[in-house]
């Protein structure tokens, strides 16, 4: 099925490019490891044959919108589709500059996963495929079979394919393999059960490890701002150094940044080196603004961004 569906999109992204309907694609190609993939941005029909969909395609591709001019192809997992919708919302790109390849996604795998759950390393393993909703996994000479829920990047779990709402084109049935709002949400209860005191700590340890790289910055479609706060010397808003305190504030200023931006596409967490579990706090943002302002980033590009829109009763709900 996989290559099946990698010729559709293969052959229909040669005749867009050859009839002038785009200018270039943005897609994924294999990557040198083993089971990753990595971004292809290429105007060169001779480069399309190198384009794949596989349950490895973690990039959310709508990060290198801003920087391409003219008519861009791209293709688009759910969550990726809704990063679009958001950069339309907010002005960063136009509807009419972007042809969006809606690309099949039941979830992409997390290796991190496969590794705990084979004992190891991913170089080692030697075959994944999806069979039906299992991943079937060959190692040591022989297959074993998981269910979705053990192998889907937490970000994945959940993910609702009528959030889909901007496509020009589908190349296959875009269906999640595990559905359910509760999916994926572990984390965020184990934390909510915690103590404030204990919950401080968790997080205290979790940022004291972290090198401030800015890879989730980087990665992060919603984090456009041509100058980010932490740049800022005049005032300065925290110390360039990377101490536990100003993490911490980087991170919770950054997911004020993001509210109503952020489609919990999971590459924050996925890119960072520390393991930081960053996508629980978007989980958990994504929940509050759905809470208070019954809003699910990427879902209109018509309708106003979350922080620029403002309802009179607003006013009596933050008085209570």
């Amino acid at each position: 099925m996989t290559r099946e569906i990698e010729k559709k999109l293969r052959d229909a992204v040669r005749e867009l490019l050859e009839k002038g309907t785009i200018d270039r694609i943005v897609g994924y190609e294999a990557g040198s490891l083993k089971f990753s993939t990595t971004p292809l941005i290429t105007s060169n029909k001779a480069d399309v044959d190198r384009l794949v969909i596989n349950p490895f395609t973690h990039s959310n591709l709508s990060v290198f919108l801003r920087d391409l001019c003219g008519k861009v192809g791209i293709v688009a997992k759910g969550c990726d589709a809704r990063s679009i919708i958001s950069l339309i919302q907010d002005r960063q790109i136009a509807r009419k500059d972007v042809f969006v390849i809606g690309a099949p996604c039941g979830g992409v795998i997390d290796l991190a996963k496969v590794e705990k759950l084979t004992g190891l390393d991913r170089d080692e393993v030697d075959d994944i495929v999806w069979q039906g909703e299992k991943a079937a996994i060959t190692f040591a000479g022989s297959t074993q079979k998981f269910s979705a829920k053990e192998v889907l990047a937490d970000s994945c779990l959940g993910c609702d394919p009528s959030d889909f709402k901007e496509c020009d084109m589908l190349i296959g049935e875009i269906e999640p393999i595990v559905g359910g709002k509760e999916l994926g949400q572990d984390r965020i209860r184990e934390m909510e059960a915690m103590a404030p005191a204990q919950r401080w700590e968790f997080w205290k340890k979790e940022f004291s490890r972290c090198i401030r790289c800015y890879g989730c910055r980087q990665v992060c479609p919603a984090c456009f701002c041509d100058r980010c706060f932490v740049e800022e010397t005049e005032p300065r808003w925290i110390s360039p150094l990377p101490k536990w305190q100003d993490n911490l504030i980087f991170q919770v200023v950054r997911m004020m940044h993001v509210a109503g931006r952020c489609t919990n596409c999971g590459e924050c967490e996925r890119i960072c080196p520390a393991n930081i579990p960053l996508g629980s706090l978007t989980k958990k943002m994504e929940e509050i603004v759905d809470e208070l302002f019954q809003y699910r980033a990427g879902t209109d590009k018509d309708a106003p961004p979350l922080m620029a829109a403002y309802q009179p009763d607003e006013l009596e709900d933050l008085m209570r």
